[in-house]
């Protein structure tokens, strides 16, 4: 059986997506609790942002997710629902933003081979949580869809953040206590989903675009409001 101390890879320099949306929602009424679930990045919050880091939440529902970060206890930048759930197969929470170290990895906990055996996880990672009870004793399987929308939320950061390079479970990083996403998340399968190439659309007008590097050179002075 898959050991989730062992899930870890690295996103290669080369196949960076063009492009990948995200179908993502505020869970409701959220953003009243940032002030006491999260924190400012010590680091730069789009140059920091080095790792992705994939959790399990042992529990059976969104909702009950959403209590621990109401009362302040952790925090994750997006939370994938269980099949049961109404929002399962159209969108994921969004919890708190990017811009925001969210508390889901203790800040003394680490591992030699992500981001150079750095500590303080929280301020240049993202968090995604995704809903299962994680029993010990009945295998609770995840839905395709749940490992789909984990991975296309990492393809989103990727696409994003120019120096994300690594995702890694929880358990990669704080052994001792934790052991989500759990053996039975199917790692390889995220694996695959995450490094392959969907046939995703560019939306018309951003393939329409000029980019930075081909722009010409004005002929005239040009001035904006910011120069």
């Amino acid at each position: 059986m898959p050991d989730p101390k062992g899930y870890l890879f690295d996103l290669p320099a080369t196949g960076r997506p063009e492009f990948a949306s995200l179908q993502e929602e505020w869970y409701p009424g959220v953003q009243d609790y940032w002030s006491r679930s999260t924190s400012a990045r010590i680091f730069d919050f789009i140059l920091g942002i080095r790792a992705v880091v994939i959790h399990a939440t042992a529990g059976v529902s969104s909702s009950g997710a959403m209590s621990v970060m109401r009362d302040g206890n952790a925090s994750w930048h997006w939370l994938v629902p269980d099949e049961d759930e109404e929002a399962h197969g159209q969108f994921v929470w969004a919890c708190a933003p990017e811009a925001r170290a969210a508390w889901h990895v203790r800040n003394d906990r680490s591992h030699a081979a992500v981001n150079g055996g750095a500590t303080k996880v929280n301020h240049w990672s993202l968090g995604i949580e995704i809903v299962n009870s994680q029993r010990r004793d009945v295998v609770d399987p995840f839905s395709e869809w749940q490992v789909t929308a984990a991975a296309r939320i990492v393809r989103h950061c990727w696409w994003k953040y120019p120096n994300l390079k690594q995702v890694v479970s929880h358990a990669v990083l704080d052994p001792d206590r934790r052991t989500d996403p759990g053996s039975h998340f199917p790692w390889q399968t995220f694996r695959d989903q995450v490094m392959e190439r969907p046939t995703e659309s560019l939306p018309v007008a951003l393939s329409r675009a000029t980019p930075m590097a081909e722009l010409a050179s004005p002929t005239v002075s040009i001035r904006t409001c910011c120069a």
